[in-house]
């Protein structure tokens, strides 16, 4: 249980995906221009990183790895297939990206709209190919710990992206210099943001 409740706490905000690594900024800065755009791709990013990290999980220690398909038999035990895990990843991410796309469309079709391109372009979005490849550096114990870490980064960047569109929306009522509006703006407090976000750094669970 402790190792749950440290994984989630630093994927949020020790090893948030954009204030830490700044991984999926595209969205981040497009999407970013109002609160109720921005909830909607948050959420849908946080159910692709939850369906998918433990899946790949799976994927990596029971197909991929050099001798994860021991279970098959001795034969197997020199199989290594890791070379197709980035492959094989970003078809699982794929797969449930059209599933999310499918959902929002049927079920949401004003944010469907307003999303637009980015809906379907989460199936790049590096910040969850990112989580399936941190996933294979941090080892995890089991597919629990790597659901919860998947759950953990996607509220991250969910926090993120609320966050600085709440304050863009703000700063449509605000005197800023001309040569800094839009991204210019953006940037700076996107900047500010990530070393606020650096004081959770020392956050020891």
């Amino acid at each position: 249980m402790e190792e749950l409740l440290s994984t989630f706490v630093r994927s949020i905000f020790v090893e948030n995906m954009i204030f830490a690594y700044y991984l999926g900024m595209c969205s981040f800065l497009a999407v970013s221009k109002n609160v109720k755009t921005a909830v909607g791709l948050g959420a849908a990013v946080t159910f692709v990183l939850v369906c998918t990290l433990p899946i790949n999980y799976l994927l990596e220690n029971y197909v991929l790895k050099e001798g994860a398909l021991s279970w098959l038999g001795d034969q197997y035990a020199t199989v290594d297939l890791s070379f197709l895990s980035l492959i094989l990843f970003i078809a699982v991410i794929a797969s449930f990206v059209q599933l999310v796309e499918m959902l929002v469309e049927k079920f949401a079709p004003g944010l469907y709209s307003s999303l637009g391109i980015f809906l379907p372009l989460i199936a790049v979005n590096c910040a969850i190919l990112g989580g399936s490849l941190f996933m294979q550096q941090k080892e995890f114990a089991h597919a629990g710990v790597a659901t919860v870490y998947g759950l953990g980064s996607g509220i991250g960047w969910l926090l993120a992206i609320v966050g600085i569109a709440a304050i863009r929306e703000k700063l449509a009522y605000s005197d800023i210099p001309k040569p800094l509006k839009g991204l210019g703006i953006t940037f700076i407090i996107t900047g500010l943001m990530g070393m606020g976000f650096m004081c959770f750094s020392g956050l020891n669970i």
